[in-house]
């Protein structure tokens, strides 16, 4: 039997409620999202802070270290203890982390909100990633994915501020997170599939931020073929989409959308029927 680790349940309020006062000088409610930071310590050693909504932070934490690489195996942790009055997550391991001070030298500015470094090393391994050639994601589906986000309950309808990723499986809604940082919520869905010993060959991701290149090499170290998002991609994010073949969707709103890479696994006009 696998071992897991051992997790706090440490999730906090996600808005709070303020008063307002608007352009005709009226006294009204509004809500704001949380934003709360959250100091990662891997074996005592500090990593990272993390400005978090706090709805998932053991799950954060965990694919934090997955996408970063820097725990090669959920079995590896021996536990995840969050405490929000020291905003810290204390990551313990039942061996140590290998060459710790040169795995976590070397990083890297990044555009990402909530988070803002990756470690270096990543890019290096981005040509061993290897996904799924006969996955297939049919119009349809895809309408109905966009459809399943628009229709979701969620913080960003309450109090905006914040991003949103899921995880399907065909028109399927597994996981939902919101955060404050896209890379934070995306990180987060990582490590509840780590925990869960959930592979992505059969997945699709979606997101409402844009599509940088550490989502696409994020959503990719996740085994992940399909990458969907609202907003736009950049230059860095569609080549590194080409070159680890991941089929990556934006502006996907309604029944809009522009496929820029991975045109294979696309089935076009199977919901047309549908659509009229």
């Amino acid at each position: 039997m696998s071992l897991r680790p051992e997790l706090t349940q440490a999730a906090v309020p996600l808005i709070e409620e303020v008063e307002v006062v608007d352009e005709q000088g009226r006294v009204r409610s509004a809500f704001l999202p949380g934003e709360r930071p959250l100091t990662v310590y891997l074996d005592k050693r500090e990593l990272v802070t993390l400005m978090t909504l706090g709805g998932a932070p053991e799950a954060l934490v965990l694919g934090y270290l997955r996408n970063q690489r820097l725990v090669e195996s959920i079995e590896d942790i021996a536990s995840v203890q969050v405490d929000w009055e020291t905003e810290s997550a204390a990551v313990t391991t039942r061996g140590g982390v290998d060459r710790i001070e040169e795995r976590t030298a070397r990083k890297i500015v990044t555009t990402g909100c909530g988070q803002g470094t990756v470690f270096g090393s990543l890019l290096d391994e981005v040509d061993q990633i290897r996904l799924p050639d006969d996955a297939v994601l049919d119009q349809q589906t895809l309408y109905a994915i966009v459809d399943t986000i628009r229709l979701q309950q969620s913080v960003y309808k309450q109090a905006g501020s914040v991003h949103g990723c899921a995880l399907f499986q065909g028109s399927e809604l597994l996981m939902f997170i919101e955060d404050v940082g896209r890379h934070n919520a995306v990180d987060a869905i990582a490590g509840r599939m780590w925990l869960e010993g959930m592979t992505g060959a059969d997945k699709v991701f979606y997101t409402t931020g844009r599509l940088t290149s550490e989502m696409v090499i994020k959503g990719a170290q996740m085994g992940i073929p399909f990458l969907l998002s609202r907003s736009g991609v950049t230059q860095m994010g569609y080549q590194m989409a080409k070159r680890v073949n991941l089929t990556l969707f934006a502006r996907c709103t309604g029944k809009h959308f522009l496929l820029y890479t991975g045109h294979q696994r696309f089935r076009h006009g199977v919901a047309q029927a549908a659509v009229a």
